[in-house]
């Protein structure tokens, strides 16, 4: 590997993380990779998107990591949209990599499973590559757009084995998607390891309940997380309609924290099934607030 005569240890060495689906540091799990690099001694840097409202820079320094942000436009209007979206994050990624210069080693993190080509082209340059996955691309292709096993489908479970054949170490969210790891990916047990994702559990603790969150009511319900059209929030929301209707419960009040595609379709559906009083949405809030609603709930 590049660099083995640089010092002792892990001095020296420097780490390349590759993100397209969410700014850093507001992706938790890849701030929480990066900071651990980062204090085992490795030059930590991030290329991803830039944020909407927060993670604006093109460029930065947070706790001693680089940040490289680029502009990205999200994709709309089904697959069509996401070859232009992909296609945009791959030029950047390809410009702040030459920017960022040689590597020791590239973490790329799905969706989507195309950042292995800009990692083949660092591996060529020496580096190893690290796949980190996040999400099953397959699996979130078929419940997103109910289109069926056809040619989009087949062309990303070719990408996903593209990459597990590109990366020389898997990172695995859980058991069985390291399971999927070995068993469609073909990779060696000994090579997928299982990281999980927890909270900061420094400045993520419960907190003392606040009556007041509940809205007048005995209990307080709370759903923490994104939003798209594979995440299901459309079934809590008629869940709790069915709670109210066909239950007679009355003595809750729900909060939904996150944001994400469906956001506002999610907004729309409680309007209509008539859960005004009792639902509220919060968008994307604070760590404080959140541990908040949490702990009352």
């Amino acid at each position: 590997m590049p660099g083995e005569a640089t010092g002792g240890g892990r001095r020296g060495r420097r780490a390349l993380v590759l993100v397209e689906n969410l700014s850093v540091p507001f992706d938790r799990r890849v701030w929480q990779e990066c900071t651990t690099l980062r204090d085992a001694g490795w030059e930590v840097h991030v290329i991803c998107p830039r944020g909407t409202k927060r993670d604006t820079e093109s460029e930065v320094v947070i706790d001693g990591v680089r940040i490289h942000r680029y502009p990205l436009r999200a994709a709309t209007g089904g697959p069509a949209g996401y070859p232009r979206e992909y296609g945009s994050a791959l030029w950047h990624t390809f410009r702040l990599a030459r920017k960022v210069g040689p590597v020791h080693v590239v973490h790329a993190c799905n969706p989507p499973d195309l950042l292995f080509l800009p990692a083949l082209w660092l591996k060529r340059r020496g580096a190893r590559f690290v796949f980190d996955q996040h999400d099953l691309v397959p699996e979130l292709y078929l419940s997103r757009f109910g289109r069926g096993e056809d040619l989009l489908y087949r062309a990303v479970c070719l990408l996903e084995k593209l990459t597990y054949r590109a990366a020389d170490v898997v990172l695995a969210t859980n058991e069985s998607y390291r399971d999927v790891a070995v068993r469609r990916g073909g990779r060696r047990p000994e090579d997928v390891f299982v990281v999980r994702s927890a909270p900061d559990v420094s400045r993520f603790h419960p907190v003392p309940p606040e009556p007041e969150l509940k809205r007048g009511r005995p209990h307080l319900l709370c759903y923490l997380g994104v939003m798209g059209p594979q995440d299901g929030v459309d079934y809590a929301l008629r869940a709790l309609a069915r709670l109210r209707d066909e239950v007679g419960r009355t003595d809750w009040h729900a909060v939904f924290v996150g944001a994400g595609d469906t956001f506002d379709e999610m907004v729309e559906l409680s309007r209509r099934l008539g859960l005004e009083e009792h639902v509220e949405f919060t968008g994307r809030i604070p760590d404080a607030d959140l541990v908040r609603y949490l702990s009352t709930a």
